[in-house]
């Protein structure tokens, strides 16, 4: 992969992982509701996820994935189902004290289902490929520079989404204001998971 090129997809991903989507709304929820430090299984249940998908874009199972329309609409309306009981449980449970999950493991393997069930990541994978990979330089080769490049900046952004969220929960915990930042995030999920079951193309993760 040239400078150039390099250049184009950094500034493609960059964007494409700092514009808020479910992952960040969860992060956001993560680290207001149980703080930073618990809340960073949430942001490596990311990383695996983003690992297993550029791999899986590498070997052009994605691709596969999302040229069959049943396929794909199954993943969406599943993705799109989750999302809004996630959204209407979040509103539904804001008053209630915050509960601290009894193990890291709780918060990784939510934070893995929600990102590994939005079928909206597929599009940014699928154009990360599509747009940035050259044919003709082995694809192991282009690997070694476009796996760190995304793992690095997904890391950083949501990273910084719990960071964010964290701070909010130091500033409103106990608080009014807490419950309805709580829904106010409850509602993204809500608002999210319509527009994946009503999207007749995807947008971003």
């Amino acid at each position: 992969m040239s400078w150039e090129a390099w250049t184009i997809f950094a500034l493609f991903w960059a964007v494409f992982v700092v514009t808020p989507g479910p992952n960040a709304v969860n992060c956001i929820t993560n680290g207001m509701t149980i703080g930073f430090r618990r809340s960073l299984p949430g942001v490596a249940a990311i990383l695996t996820q983003a690992a297993l998908f550029l791999a899986l874009s590498a070997a052009g199972i994605t691709a596969l994935i999302a040229a069959s329309p049943t396929a794909f609409q199954i993943m969406k309306l599943i993705g799109a189902g989750f999302l809004v009981y996630m959204g209407i449980r979040g509103w539904i449970t804001a008053r209630n004290p915050v509960r601290v999950p009894a193990s890291k493991g709780s918060v990784y393997w939510r934070a893995l289902m929600i990102a590994t069930i939005n079928p909206k990541s597929v599009a940014g994978y699928l154009a990360a490929f599509s747009q940035f990979v050259q044919p003709d330089v082995p694809i192991g080769q282009q690997m070694w520079v476009i796996f760190p490049t995304a793992l690095t900046l997904t890391c950083l952004s949501y990273t910084g989404f719990t960071a964010v969220g964290a701070g909010i929960g130091k500033a409103a915990l106990g608080a009014v204001i807490n419950v309805w930042v709580r829904r106010v995030l409850a509602a993204c999920f809500i608002i999210y998971g319509v527009l994946l079951g009503s999207a007749a193309t995807p947008g971003r993760a």
